[in-house]
């Protein structure tokens, strides 16, 4: 059984939804479809997502939001005219004005709510066209599926038993059309993935059914080893690791969500990145082990949003529980730390800028002052991670001296140099300014 995920990209308007199902149906074992909602058909576009939100922040804010509920109706009807299914266009038009019109127990659970109809409009419309086309489809109700979520701290998780109720999805007769992006809390309520969370669906319903691969459809032909905005005509890369791939994704890659590889590689279940409008290219196989190396450096990337905490104490290696206790002080304010170079007498810990708020800042460096009696403590903000990562650099001497001469030519100053012990990543901290200019910097160092 494969399992395959489309793209906003690929299910934009009517043409590209047909391309879905002929790519679907060309292969027999592609049992369940995840779907996105649709994007943009042009570049000036809005896609159906951003219409969605833009419907919820209208109600939040006490308008009717008429307007913006006739551009969403309008988006999906146009496309169900086009596709011939007209017919399935008034349970989608009450499910959406249902959604709107209810309460919820937030602002935020409301916005999720909403949101979620982008995925499950379009799940419903492609199991439609399916049935239509002769291909008997089944639109899957994430709640009576399975899927059940928690979330704590802004941070989603799925609960262990979903894996087991998504597994008797393998039983259903015909093709399962399954919406993407959001699943439900034990008690019934909306909570969504992050932007992109399609993806992380995908990976969950691979995994629960044990598929022989997971097809993420989207709109290249492969992961490349840089952003294709920032290089002309960047190097593919036509394999990659599981952990390859989420150090990229960590730091920028755009093609895949950075959490959608966990529960593919916990099975270790293939995920195959192709090209809806051109699917005759091989693409890119995200593997546990590769067989083979193109080159050195399998990608580069760089991303901004991160600031450094960084504290200063004379003879702080020799004192048992420091770095326990400051972590402590970061967790209590329900922060992540991303990355943590260290000195003898020194530790500076990365977060990211937008979760480490001016308010946390004062209570953390008020915390560490007080209770571990630093000597200096500071906060760097507007600060950029830029990134090597490839297995090969692992037996290979001297990549690391090669990147930071390179960006020291460019007249980049480098902030910070942090090595992961897996050897597969080197990551660069320099000024948000030079984020682009010290990625393409790198390429032309490692790719010529």
């Amino acid at each position: 059984m494969k399992v395959a995920k489309f793209g906003g990209s690929s299910l934009a308007d009517a043409a590209q939804i047909k391309k879905v199902c002929s790519i679907l149906t060309s292969d027999e074992d592609r049992k369940v479809l995840v779907v996105s909602a649709p994007g943009k058909r042009y570049s000036d576009d809005i896609k159906v997502t951003d219409l969605l939100i833009a419907l919820a922040d209208a109600r939040i804010a006490g308008q009717a939001g008429n307007r913006e509920l006739d551009a969403v109706l309008n988006r999906y009807s146009s496309i169900c005219e086009e596709l011939d299914i007209k017919d399935v266009m008034p349970s989608i038009e009450e499910a959406i004005r249902t959604r709107v019109i209810e309460k919820a127990d937030s602002s935020e659970a409301y916005m999720d709510a909403v949101k979620a109809l982008g995925e499950d409009c379009c799940a419903r419309l492609v199991a439609s066209y399916l049935n239509k086309i002769g291909f008997k489809a089944n639109y899957c109700n994430p709640k009576v599926a399975g899927l059940f979520l928690k979330s704590e701290m802004g941070h989603v998780t799925v609960l262990p038993e979903s894996y087991d109720q998504l597994a008797l999805l393998a039983e259903l007769d015909g093709i399962c059309v399954f919406p993407g992006f959001f699943g439900y809390s034990k008690d019934g309520k909306v909570i969504t993935f992050s932007r992109g969370g399609s993806d992380i669906t995908g990976a969950i319903l691979a995994a629960s059914l044990h598929a022989s691969v997971y097809e993420n459809w989207t709109d290249v032909d492969n992961v490349y080893a840089v952003n294709p905005n920032l290089v002309s005509n960047p190097f593919p890369v036509n394999e990659i690791t599981y952990d390859e791939m989420r150090e990229l994704a960590y730091a920028g890659f755009s093609v895949l969500h950075e959490e959608a590889l966990y529960p593919a590689f916990v099975k270790g279940i293939p995920v195959h990145i192709r090209n809806t409008n051109n699917p005759s290219s091989k693409g890119t196989r995200i593997v546990s082990k590769r067989r083979n190396y193109d080159s050195l450096v399998t990608g580069i990337a760089g991303e901004k949003g991160f600031c450094t905490l960084n504290m200063s104490k004379y003879l702080m290696n020799r004192e048992v529980g420091f770095v326990v206790k400051v972590l402590s002080i970061i967790a209590d304010e329900g922060l992540s730390v991303e990355h943590m170079p260290s000195g003898i007498d020194s530790i500076s810990i990365i977060l990211r800028s937008a979760d480490f708020t001016a308010e946390k800042e004062r209570r953390v460096i008020e915390r560490i002052s007080i209770e571990l009696q630093v000597d200096e403590i500071s906060v760097n903000r507007d600060l950029a991670i830029v990134m090597i990562v490839g297995e090969a650099m692992a037996n290979t001497v001297g990549t690391t001296a090669r990147a930071a001469t390179a960006l020291s030519k460019a007249g980049i100053n480098l902030e910070i140099i942090n090595q992961g012990a897996s050897e597969i990543s080197v990551m660069f901290g320099v000024r948000e300014e030079y984020c682009s200019y010290a990625v393409r910097v790198l390429y032309k160092e490692f790719f010529g």
